[in-house]
């Protein structure tokens, strides 16, 4: 398969990506206006957030990695469908209204429909990419799909910033359906077992090389086991201890991941309640996020990580992010937020360094494996991180705090950054287990 069909993929993630990301601004003015109208305040929207957000992260963490694993018998494309699909309907629905009854119906059908697709859209295409780029390259070509994703941040907060709210959720649907649309007709499918040898040079389980004077169609057993389409945890495990590598990219993934989690949970509402900020405030510190990312993942990404090292790039990611995170959790002003989202937006160089450290160390019949693997692990700290940092979050939000420190459940988010980053450090490059090269 020719590069340039990655091309199809980047559009297919851009229009994907815009839909989901223009409702973002929105959404925290929607919740509050639906469950406490005319207040500023509302810790009912941060606990039914982070419950959201949490049971979402239990769907995550155990279809992520099945669809990445069943991506690897049946290819990219076919996998794509089912998450690019459902996503369509919560969009759908507040695009009809945004009172308290159809809100609820978004609220529960986000909540199903994203136990699938969360993540796993990013899953496929990071594994596609893989299956299309030789490992030298492979930094690069995730670095421009990070960027694209990024792109598609800004374009969609744009709509968010200056549209009604109700024709942001209307374009949303419309481009969401035209994100699958566009899938099915253009992109080809990528199944890595057409690219031929595709046999570990370091099986992931015990058991998987096939028994001596058996013929190729016949397996033992323990043969099969490598061959399930349904993964269990032990399966995860085992991968993760295949190699060294693999089993700290999972710690930073998870330390990162909770921070990150929490973040998303929290941090908006946070803003609204310390300085008042509203949608429009909300999509201009998006719009910062989202250019300053592009810039980061599409243009320094791919220049400084083949020089310095995926390692060292993803040391500085967690860094630049720890201290935009400490910067809010003590914003004395509104100017502060934005000034801290100018680091925050150099962290996101963390999650497509992470991914390419994961991909080298499998094979490449295996990508959508570990791609399902580490997005697991992230499914998993945020099934954590809202059940732990919401309630925090609206403690010291309220009244009964039990001391004045508003930003108290943002700084401890910025210690899971510190934890990461210390493990980061610890990361050594090592030969990646597969050397084939793609045309």
């Amino acid at each position: 398969m020719e590069k340039r069909e990655l091309v199809h993929l980047f559009v297919t993630v851009f229009l994907s990506s815009f839909a989901t990301f223009s409702m973002f601004p929105a959404i925290t003015d929607v919740t509050i206006d639906a469950l406490c109208p005319g207040q500023d305040r509302c810790s009912l929207a941060i606990y039914l957030t982070g419950f959201q957000q949490a049971i979402i992260g239990m769907g995550t963490v155990v279809m992520n990695p099945v669809i990445g694993n069943l991506s690897d018998l049946y290819g990219r494309k076919a996998l794509l469908t089912l998450p690019m699909t459902l996503s369509i309907i919560p969009l759908a629905i507040l695009a009809c209204s945004q009172e308290t009854n159809f809100f609820y119906a978004f609220y529960v059908m986000r909540t199903l429909t994203a136990m699938t697709c969360e993540g796993s859209i990013n899953c496929l295409a990071l594994a596609y990419v893989a299956d299309n780029i030789s490992e030298r390259e492979r930094i690069s070509a995730f670095g421009i799909l990070s960027g694209f994703v990024s792109a598609a941040f800004v374009c969609g907060t744009l709509v968010a910033r200056f549209l009604p709210t109700s024709l942001t959720f209307q374009v949303s649907t419309v481009v969401s359906m035209l994100a699958a649309i566009y899938m099915r007709i253009f992109l080809k499918e990528s199944l890595p077992l057409d690219h031929g040898d595709s046999t570990l040079s370091q099986p992931i389980l015990k058991g998987s090389e096939p028994v001596e004077g058996i013929k190729d169609d016949a397996y033992s057993p323990k043969t099969k086991l490598a061959f399930k389409k349904i993964p269990s945890p032990w399966d995860m495990i085992s991968l993760l201890r295949s190699s060294k590598t693999l089993s700290q990219a999972g710690i930073v993934t998870f330390f990162q991941s909770l921070a990150e989690g929490g973040l998303q949970a929290t941090v908006l509402y946070f803003l609204k309640a310390r300085f008042h900020f509203n949608k429009d405030q909300f999509a201009d510190i998006l719009l910062i996020v989202g250019i300053t990312g592009a810039i980061s993942q599409m243009i320094f990404l791919p220049i400084f990580a083949p020089t310095i090292g995926e390692e060292k790039m993803l040391s500085i990611g967690l860094f630049l992010n720890c201290m935009s995170i400490f910067l809010n959790s003590v914003a004395w002003s509104p100017w502060v937020p934005y000034a801290a989202t100018v680091l925050s937006s150099f962290g996101i160089l963390v999650q497509p360094t992470i991914r390419s450290i994961a991909s080298k160390q499998v094979g490449p019949n295996e990508q959508g494996k570990a791609q399902g693997c580490i997005a697991g692990i992230s499914s998993f700290a945020n099934i954590i991180s809202p059940l732990v940092f919401s309630p925090l979050t609206a403690l010291f939000l309220s009244e009964k705090a039990p001391f004045n420190f508003p930003g108290f459940s943002i700084m401890c988010l910025g210690f899971a950054t510190i934890i990461a980053l210390i493990q980061s450090t610890m990361i050594r490059a090592s030969p990646p287990i597969s050397s084939h090269n793609l045309a």
